[in-house]
């Protein structure tokens, strides 16, 4: 496992993170010791999760909202310094109306639970998960500033965001003197490439780290699912995840997925393998989650990670977007 810095910042962590929005949504605490044990061993170092993740994703329970991050919290006892914890918060978690947002009310709620669930003292990477329209960002990031003095969060990140909004963030943590978003946490696939438009150029120039989401785009880059054919049984589109079955419909993936395995078939790789060397091929990219229910999936991924794909196939597969209509940079 190789490691690169978060963005302008010191912290080194591993190019490969690893995604627990499985952890007690999909799998048992069992099952996720396994996950987590296998990605510890592989050498990462980077455990990204969030006050949402649960079973409540799926049933709008949401008193089940937080499973993942108790989960975690049972399983990292004893080893919490030998790992770099990230948690996001935004949701709506509780039936009050200030139970989600960015509000300095909510920020502090939403913290202190996350650190009871995760049974520590603070966070490393404290990340909003969405951007809120409903909140002056300079109310949120005073809050989070309070909170980094506190020594509750050593490093601030945003998910989801624009470059603009990435931007006005940042330029408001520059006119009051606060601490800003290091890192920015995109979706970042083969098939899902639009942030190299703004928000790529922006972190390059202002130092930001991008922690990349669904390297294999929510499974399709693994190459389980071909069209016309009924998805395997128990996979995400089996369970009828609404994401995944739009982000088919109004996206030329399955073309793309049967353009590019020739390329990683001439490797000797699979699908996956291909699909995470590519996002990991570009240098913008400081980490890519790799979100997992079985130790397998880690281990099988995580095969090839240190080899990076060449110019050469970097190119061919640039034209192979542009063959099909896909957005580029």
């Amino acid at each position: 496992m190789q490691y690169r810095k978060l963005g302008r910042t010191g912290l080194k962590v591993s190019e490969v993170s690893l995604g627990t929005m499985a952890f007690g949504r999909w799998i048992d605490e069992k099952a996720s010791a396994e996950v987590l044990d296998t990605a510890l061993e592989a050498g990462i170092n980077l455990i990204d999760t969030a006050d949402v993740y649960g079973s409540g994703m799926d049933t709008q329970d949401r008193s089940k909202f937080g499973e993942a991050e108790a989960i975690l919290g049972k399983l990292l006892r004893g080893r919490r310094n030998d790992i770099l914890l990230a948690t996001k918060f935004s949701a709506h978690v509780g039936p009050g109306v200030n139970d989600g947002g960015q509000s300095r009310y909510h920020i502090y709620r939403a913290l202190e639970n996350s650190l009871r669930r995760l049974q520590t003292d603070y966070i490393d990477l404290y990340q909003v998960h969405v951007f809120d329209p409903d909140t002056p960002i300079e109310e949120t990031l005073r809050a989070l500033d309070d909170l980094v003095k506190q020594g509750k969060i050593r490093y601030l990140g945003c998910s989801n965001y624009a470059a603009w909004q990435l931007a006005k963030s940042h330029g408001i943590s520059a006119l009051h003197g606060l601490h800003r978003f290091e890192s920015v946490q995109p979706e970042y696939s083969l098939i899902t490439r639009d942030i190299e438009r703004e928000l790529v150029p922006f972190a390059k120039s202002e130092g930001v780290g991008i922690i990349s989401y669904s390297p294999l785009g929510r499974g399709i880059l693994s190459g389980k699912y071909r069209q016309d054919e009924a998805p395997p049984i128990g996979s995400r589109l089996a369970l009828g995840e609404k994401r995944l079955e739009l982000l088919l419909e109004a996206n030329p993936a399955y073309a793309l997925v049967d353009k590019i395995r020739p390329l990683a078939e001439a490797r000797g790789w699979t699908l996956a393998q291909f699909a995470l060397s590519w996002v990991l091929s570009q240098s913008y990219v400081t980490s890519a989650i790799l979100g997992a229910s079985k130790p397998e999936q880690i281990r099988d991924a995580l095969q090839h990670v240190d080899e990076k794909l060449t110019t050469e196939e970097l190119a061919a597969i640039d034209e192979i977007s542009r063959s099909i209509g896909h957005f580029l940079r």
